[in-house]
Formats: C-alpha cells, structure tokens, sequence
C-alpha cells in the first residue's frame, strides 16, 4: 500500500523497494489517493486472506492499513514514508524507506510476525496515540496548509503549535472531562494523550518521550494537562527531549494501566482530535479502549 502524497515517498524510492521486495514475494503494489481508501484496500486485503499488507507512507496510512486488517490473519508491516515515521521509527526501523527495506525483508525471512495491541476511539484503531484538544487543534493548523508539510515538515509544526497557543486555543478554561473505567477521573482536561506506545513524536531524530511506561505489549497510558501556561509546556517539552516523562510534571496528570475511559467535552463544547497524526474533526465525547493482540505486526529484523 503506497500513499504516494507522502513526504518521504518518490517514484524512484518506489520503484526500489517494489523491486527489492519483489526479488523474493510476490508483491501487489496498490496506491492511495485520498482519506480512508486504505482501510477499504486493507480490508479487501484481509478477506482475500493475503499474508501481509505493507504501508509505505506517513503515520496516517499506516493507521488506515492497521484498521482495516485489525482481527484478521494478515499481518501488518511498516515502511517509513512520511515526515515524521513515528510507529515505525519506535519499532525501529530507519527512517529513510530504502535504508529500512532490507530490514523489514529480514523480519519476513525470519518470520517474525508477533502480536500487538492498539488502541482504540470511537471504533477506530490507534498504532501509537490519540491527541485531545490542543495538540488536535495544531495538527488541524497544519492540515489547513497540507501542500506545504512536503517541503517544511517539523518547521510547519512548529509555527502552528506557536500560532494555535497565541491565537486560536481557549488556554484559560477546562475543555473535557476524563474518566477512566477504574474510577479515575479530572473534569480539567485542556490537552490530552492517550499512548499506545512511545515517544509521542520526534523533533528531527530527537523522541519527545512523554511515558516510558506506555507499550505495545501494555494497557493504554493517559497523560492529562491541566495548564497550558508557557511554563508548563516548556517545562514539558523539556522534559520528554531529557527523558524519562512526563510523570510528576507540574500541570501534568498521568494515567498507566488504562483499559477503559471516556473522555467528554465541557458542557455542550466540542474537542478537536487526531489519531496517528491526522486531524479526524471535532466531538462531544470519545470512548476509548485497549484492545490486546489486535494485529499481528512484522517486526524489522538485521539484513
């Protein structure tokens, strides 16, 4: 499954990894041109009983191959395409797709197919995380400019989360409320993560480690700022670039261990929220869950 739109994909690193893929599989190359038309061609995928689907391109594409073939038999792989790469760079693969090919060829020749969780909200699947407010608003600053992102990647990020906090984003008051099915709860959400694995992101090839305790194998981790001061965030940010989270951060609630929560905007507001780094549009409440081996993933091996 190719999204040839991008960052990182071209017609010559294309035809590269198809012919290297192809010296020992039969491989069917299928491109994606729009939102959601690779969870249709996963799908499809998955009733054909296909062994494996491959998603060469951002976090977002891989996201749709890993909700459409989520339950089935065949298994899912990575290959890095996009600006960030953050689900394939965790399981660490390199971030340039040709460099990385011969690794996920190595985890096919080993058959090393393991089962992982995902997260899920509102019926869709998570590979690494669901943003909650503030971090939603920026990625929807940054889709608003989506011919850009090719050319100035980390950059534009940049400039929307300065422009969201300063201009857009009601920073004073409680946005949504948090409920955990174990009985925790805060009615102060202004920005919130909800982790399948991590780092959240990468700034260039430094992980912004917001919760070590987060990981495929484990249940869902819910890290919840209640301050969006200048302060808070920097103090933040500084952080997760050291190391070692976000636990004990003033401003900064953290969650581990969570199966079960709602989360539900104040009064009748509405919350903007991303899932794997694309913006999915703005609700009154999201129900999330931590769903154990819900794919099987091909892990990247030594070539």
């Amino acid at each position: 499954m190719v999204n040839s739109f991008a960052s990182s994909v071209t017609a010559r690193n294309t035809v590269t990894v198809h012919r290297e893929l192809s010296r020992l599989h039969e491989v069917e190359l299928v491109e994606t041109n729009r939102r959601g038309h690779a969870i249709r061609f996963a799908q499809d995928a998955a009733r054909r009983g296909l062994d494996c689907v491959i998603a060469f391109g951002g976090d977002g594409t891989l996201n749709e191959v890993a909700t459409g073939i989520a339950g089935s038999d065949t298994a899912l792989a990575a290959l890095p395409g996009g600006s960030t790469n953050v689900f394939a760079r965790t399981i660490g693969m390199p971030n340039d797709p040709v460099a990385a090919t011969p690794h996920l060829l190595a985890g096919l020749a080993a058959g090393d197919l393991r089962p992982i969780g995902l997260g899920r909200v509102n019926g869709r699947y998570f590979c690494f995380h669901t943003g909650v407010g503030f971090d939603a608003a920026v990625v929807a600053a940054v889709e608003r400019h989506a011919s850009l992102k090719r050319w100035f990647g980390h950059p534009l990020f940049i400039w929307a989360g300065f422009d969201t906090w300063l201009r857009s984003y009601d920073r004073a008051n409680p946005q949504f409320a948090l409920r955990c099915d174990d009985g925790r709860s805060t009615d102060d959400g202004r920005f919130a993560v909800v982790l399948n694995t991590n780092p959240y992101t990468y700034l260039g090839n430094r992980a912004l480690d917001v919760s070590p305790a987060a990981g495929l194998s484990e249940s869902l981790v819910v890290v919840t700022f209640t301050d969006l001061r200048v302060g808070t965030l920097v103090g933040a940010l500084g952080s997760a670039l050291r190391g070692g989270g976000l636990a004990g951060a003033d401003g900064v609630i953290e969650w581990t261990g969570v199966d079960g929560l709602t989360v539900t905007a104040v009064g009748d507001g509405q919350m903007p929220f991303q899932v794997d780094g694309d913006h999915l549009g703005e609700v009154s409440s999201l129900r999330f869950e931590h769903v154990p081996e819900a794919v099987r993933l091909v892990w990247p091996g030594q070539p």
